[in-house]
């Protein structure tokens, strides 16, 4: 992977998806540190217990962003363990839930949604309602070791809506970032080569990060 990021793309999740102030809340929230590979049950700016998680892999990251649970339920069986928190996370459906996979927990080893040890599930599941306000903190274009990612029509994730937000803010992209990657998304990119001389591809490379100043 590219080191040599632009400092404000390292923490563009804390611009786009900003941490609300906490200094005189009370509210139970959670943060999820895809660095540490930690998620962290929040009351205000208090940490009220931590735990070591999963999280996904470099072909299948999870998303960086604010979210909400938005639903919640018990034994959906198979590797997701005793209990499931949904996220809603607009291009996929994203969670936090058990395993049955163990030794997973506290690698780069999910599709996307964050693992924890059975017994941690069912005492997170306990903690937190239906519209608990989760934040996702990590490396926006993905760990140091991982490759850059080449972003096409049809990827789908919080690369992709850090591409519609900068194109947007440019005045290329007119739609609305929802982390899909449609013909809108192509047509901006399209426009944005030609008035930066690139090869007119619809894509997004190495040249393309470089122009939108995501890296250097």
């Amino acid at each position: 992977m590219i080191k040599g990021f632009v400092c404000a793309v390292l923490f563009f999740s804390h611009l786009l998806f900003p941490l609300a102030r906490s200094d005189h809340q009370t509210d139970v929230w959670i943060l999820i540190d895809l660095w540490k590979r930690r998620l962290y049950v929040m009351e205000g700016s208090q940490v009220k217990k931590e735990f070591i998680i999963g999280v996904g892999k470099e072909q299948t990251p999870t998303p960086i962003g604010k979210w909400r649970i938005s639903d919640k339920s018990r034994n959906w069986g198979g590797g997701f363990g005793p209990c499931w928190l949904g996220l809603n996370i607009p291009w996929g459906r994203y969670g936090i839930h058990g395993t049955n996979r163990p030794g997973s927990v506290g690698k780069d080893s999910s599709h996307g949604c964050i693992r924890l040890l059975n017994t941690d599930i069912v005492q997170l599941y306990q903690m937190v309602p239906v519209g608990t306000r989760v934040e996702v903190v990590g490396p926006m274009l993905g760990r140091d070791e991982w490759q850059l990612k080449k972003l096409v029509r049809g990827d789908r994730g919080t690369l992709v809506m850090l591409i519609q937000h900068r194109l947007l803010s440019a005045g290329y992209y007119q739609g609305q970032p929802d982390g899909i990657f449609g013909k809108g998304l192509e047509d901006a990119v399209k426009k944005f080569q030609q008035d930066h001389r690139l090869p007119v591809t619809g894509q997004i490379q190495f040249r393309e990060y470089v122009e939108l100043g995501l890296i250097e």
